[in-house]
């Protein structure tokens, strides 16, 4: 399939996503620290946000608030042009405003190196609460649980390795993935690009 979804990004704070006669749909993830602004150019898509379906034709625009999951789903499987442009904030309290220690020192530790092995189980006990309390509350806090949002957190990471020009085969091994094709297929199922095609796609603006 032709390549149609080009990245742009600036010092590491600004990322813009151009999507070209696109038929990608993406499933629910969040974008941690950003702001996403959307403008769509032909089409029309629809942004599933906090389970909530909102149509969006040629014209409109859209805004999404950091840790806020959201899907992306063409109508019909027609065919869309958007520009996305995610931008980084100041880290904001989240949107239940009730945000629990703990699970915010576990968003922190799997940001920083989320290649390591964070044993839900083990955190748990540690603290005293039941796995099961502490998957629920950090999913309401970040919008995922612990395990998607690890898996998302590695993507990310992997984007900026590979940006840095290092290696497929490098950057599986350094975000934590078991083997090269497990690292594809959950590349793939974020970005929409194979980690090689990504390489060749994203642009550095000065």
């Amino acid at each position: 399939m032709q390549n149609n979804i080009m990245y742009y990004r600036k010092n590491n704070n600004i990322e813009c996503i151009y999507y070209k006669n696109s038929i990608q749909s993406y499933p629910t993830h969040t974008h941690t620290n950003h702001v996403i602004f959307g403008y769509i150019l032909e089409g029309e898509v629809c942004i599933i946000c906090d389970g909530e379906e909102c149509l969006y034709h040629a014209g409109e625009h859209f805004c999404i608030l950091p840790d806020t999951p959201h899907a992306v789903e063409p109508i019909n499987d027609s065919i869309y042009s958007m520009v996305s442009i995610c931008a980084f904030v100041d880290e904001m309290s989240d949107k239940s405003g009730n945000e629990i220690s703990y699970t915010k020192r576990l968003k922190e530790l799997i940001l920083e190196e989320p290649e390591n092995t964070f044993l839900i189980e083990d955190m748990a006990q540690k603290i005293g609460v039941s796995p099961y309390h502490m998957i629920r509350q950090f999913k309401e806090a970040c919008g995922l649980t612990p395990h998607q949002f690890q898996i998302q957190s590695r993507v990310r990471k992997a984007q900026k390795l590979l940006e840095e020009g290092k290696s497929v085969t490098e950057v599986a091994y350094a975000t934590g993935f078991c083997d090269q094709s497990h690292f594809d297929r959950c590349f793939n199922k974020i970005v929409r690009l194979t980690p090689s095609e990504y390489k060749k796609s994203v642009k550095r603006l000065i």
